[in-house]
């Protein structure tokens, strides 16, 4: 594949680790494929719970405001968001002015999918980004949970570990990676849904999300120490 005007080392980075035969083991084993369906078990990764709590936190009644299960959800992902921001966006002019920045962001498109500019700087997703960002004690690791949550299928997840993996491409991790999905007639985004259906991983986890997982898993599995 060629990803013109993209950072060599992210690129193959992000090839290696979805090429890589492990990660439909690192799926099945992350979204608790191979558990019994049924009575409620704990799962090997309270993060295979994320986009599917509560049934999701981009379905149309609630895509456009921050509720208290997906703050929960965020939990799942070993955050949390500090109680005087919860209780703000809960009930306060914040999650007025997030809910005015969702309104405006594609709910029911997929990365790979999007023009450059529902991602650009500016834009009301990363407006929505810096606000989240800027709160006390929330910072970008969070802020971009967050909004993963709302927006699964166009917004990634990106912390530590997949930083650690990655890199911080230039201009942003969200630029580069849409760039990347959506080079060679969108063969990095197809071979993720690939990955997805060979793993049987429910359709409705995201290719963001099989990306994301496949970094992170194979990522921990080399056994590097991220900075915290």
């Amino acid at each position: 594949m060629s990803f013109v005007g993209l950072p060599n080392r992210f690129v193959e980075r992000l090839g290696a680790f979805i090429a890589d035969p492990q990660a439909v083991v690192d799926l099945r084993r992350y979204f608790g494929v191979d558990l019994p369906l049924g009575a409620y078990a704990p799962v090997p990764f309270t993060g295979s719970r994320f986009e599917h709590l509560a049934g999701g936190g981009d379905r149309p009644e609630v895509a456009d405001r921050i509720t208290a299960e997906d703050l929960v959800a965020v939990l799942t992902l070993s955050v949390t968001v500090p109680a005087p921001v919860a209780l703000d966006i809960l009930e306060g002019p914040l999650g007025a002015r997030l809910s005015d920045l969702l309104q405006a962001i594609p709910r029911d498109i997929d990365m790979a999918d999007a023009a450059v500019s529902v991602l650009a700087d500016g834009s009301p997703a990363d407006q929505a980004w810096h606000l989240l960002r800027d709160q006390p004690d929330v910072g970008w690791v969070i802020a971009g949970k967050v909004l993963a949550r709302k927006r699964p299928r166009l917004l990634p997840v990106y912390d530590k570990v997949v930083r650690c993996a990655l890199g911080r491409p230039r201009p942003s991790f969200w630029l580069a990676l849409h760039a990347a999905l959506r080079a060679d007639d969108r063969a990095l985004h197809r071979r993720l849904l690939v990955l997805r259906q060979v793993a049987g991983v429910p359709e409705t986890v995201s290719a963001l999300r099989v990306c994301d997982v496949v970094v992170w898993m194979g990522h921990r599995a080399l056994g590097h120490t991220c900075p915290r």
